[in-house]
């Protein structure tokens, strides 16, 4: 789905119907707009942090939207086309609580190796509070990246090995609140 056209095709439909929450006459939609932004029929790094930083004027969302992006290219080619775009969309807009914290667990788990270290916690982190700037006032235990994830590991590291599973992740978010409302923030937008 690299190559752009004017349409999807009626098996396209079909395929993305399957595997998002959107139906037939939305999908056309997203797509529409999605070849009218990216006539190529894909998405490069540089193109996805602009739009980032059109949402995020005040910070600096690049580190974030590089690593939102690599979640995003399923395929590991360097560019985002159509459907990995509206499946991430689809996960994060409507998907069931457990498909957003795999979703996030993606995100987190920088080198993919099942397991989220400390240090890629803190990278992430340290992104998402650049691109937020000075816009959002935290608590003094949590004003700074560090003392976040912290805060975090001392959570949900149950077995205090220094770094995250699956469950210890979803566990932990489940219990926190902050989290969960988070994880729902799009839903009902798309």
């Amino acid at each position: 789905m690299g190559k752009s056209q004017s349409k999807l095709s009626t098996e396209q439909l079909k395929d993305l119907q399957q595997c998002t929450q959107f139906d037939k006459k939305e999908l056309q939609q997203w797509y529409k707009g999605f070849i009218k932004d990216c006539p190529s029929g894909e998405l490069d790094k540089p193109e996805f942090q602009k739009i980032y930083k059109q949402f995020f004027p005040f910070g600096d969302p690049s580190k974030f939207a590089d690593y939102v992006f690599n979640v995003f290219d399923a395929n590991k080619n360097g560019k985002i086309d159509f459907k990995e775009f509206i499946v991430a969309l689809s996960v994060t807009s409507r998907g069931t609580l457990e498909e957003k914290l795999k979703w996030a667990f993606q995100l987190y788990d920088i080198d993919n190796d099942q397991t989220i270290t400390y240090t890629e916690m803190l990278s992430i982190v340290d992104a998402i509070y650049k691109m937020v700037g000075t816009m959002v006032k935290l608590p003094p235990d949590e004003d700074t990246p560090d003392k976040r994830v912290s805060k975090i590991f001392a959570f949900m590291d149950k077995d205090m090995d220094g770094c995250l599973t699956f469950e210890e992740f979803k566990e932990g978010s489940m219990k926190d609140p902050t989290i969960v409302q988070a994880l729902s923030l799009y839903d009902g937008l798309v």
